[in-house]
């Protein structure tokens, strides 16, 4: 990306010294025919070749025979094209950088608007940037929102489609598609906006999932009430997990390495019981090889470790355990 930037600021400044250099060798040659047709010293040559190809309209030097008078008609002739063909090339790189920019947004909209069941990410800093990259690598589509433009050509740059806004407008969110999003996701540096962007969220899609940012422990309930189905502050999770580290690696460790998206064996997953899992058993669930480890209730708590004689309802949430390809099988 830094070495394209080099190449865009190099090219104009080639075009200019290309341009010098073009004019200084017409304005030459001019003088050389002057001096061979008319015989004329240098500097009334190339005096008079410098009056004729700038149309300056100054009487001639000396008075000019046919020769010399057609050759000044080629000089004109030549400044006029130097000069008509520098203000077309003017016009069409600016004519080129405008069309170029709007051809892109509207390429990049056009991507957005057929994306469906993807996230959107509010903010792509250092939290932002993260959480998009654990998201793709889940295999979810991803649109990042936000107002910095070095953000927005990082995230650019690492492949996300990208729109300029934090998520506080309405019609932002509408443009990354929020009514057909599965989730978003509002990381911003700033607690206030990321409670707003929960808000206008929450407003434009009940069903969204939510997970908001908060810098401090604090904001953690005004998310939730805001309208966040999950609201974290990284610097609290941070500190947890240095002390889970200290207190207990290799089963931190273990978690980290079955929720990673890389080739394991093993995994944890959330499944929901669908159409396929309504009525089956928690021992017909192991007998695939697949463990359930807890239940979720609508209150939010869990029943853990279910006896083998549970029954599954619809849309419960399961916590399993198991290899990848037993519990990619469950749907």
């Amino acid at each position: 990306m830094a070495q394209a930037k080099r190449l865009q600021a190099v090219r104009p400044l080639r075009m200019v010294l290309l341009w010098l250099v073009i004019v200084v060798a017409v304005s030459f040659v001019g003088a050389i025919g002057y001096v061979v047709l008319e015989g004329w010293s240098l500097f009334d040559a190339m005096y008079m070749s410098v009056i004729t190809l700038t149309t300056t309209g100054f009487r001639e030097v000396r008075d000019l025979d046919v020769a010399g008078r057609i050759w000044t008609m080629i000089l004109s002739v030549v400044a006029i094209g130097i000069i008509f063909g520098t203000v077309g090339f003017v016009a069409e790189q600016t004519v080129g950088a405008v069309w170029s920019g709007r051809k892109g947004r509207s390429q990049m909209e056009r991507i957005v608007d057929s994306l469906k069941d993807h996230f959107i990410v509010c903010g792509f800093g250092r939290v932002g940037s993260l959480v998009a990259r654990d998201l793709t690598a889940a295999g979810l589509d991803v649109v990042v929102l936000d107002v910095g433009e070095e953000s927005l050509n990082r995230a650019e740059a690492a492949g996300y489609p990208v729109l300029h806004g934090d998520g506080t407008s309405d019609a932002v969110l509408r443009k990354a598609g929020i009514a057909k999003a599965r989730g978003l996701v509002s990381c911003i540096d700033s607690d206030a906006s990321n409670v707003y962007v929960t808000l206008s969220a929450r407003a434009l899609n009940p069903d969204l999932f939510i997970v908001g940012r908060a810098g401090d422990e604090g904001v953690v309930q005004k998310l939730r009430i805001a309208g966040a189905d999950r609201a974290i502050s990284p610097y609290t999770m941070a500190g947890t997990t240095i002390a889970n580290m200290a207190l207990r690696p290799r089963v931190l460790e273990f978690i980290d390495a079955a929720l990673s998206r890389g080739d394991l064996a093993f995994t944890l997953e959330e499944v929901t019981v669908d159409d396929d899992l309504v009525g089956v058993t928690i021992a017909e669930l192991r007998s695939r090889k697949v463990f359930t480890l807890a239940i979720t209730r609508s209150d939010g708590s869990y029943e853990p470790n279910p006896p083998d004689d549970r029954v599954l309802a619809r849309d419960e949430h399961l916590i399993v355990s198991g290899s990848s390809q037993a519990v990619s099988a469950l749907g």
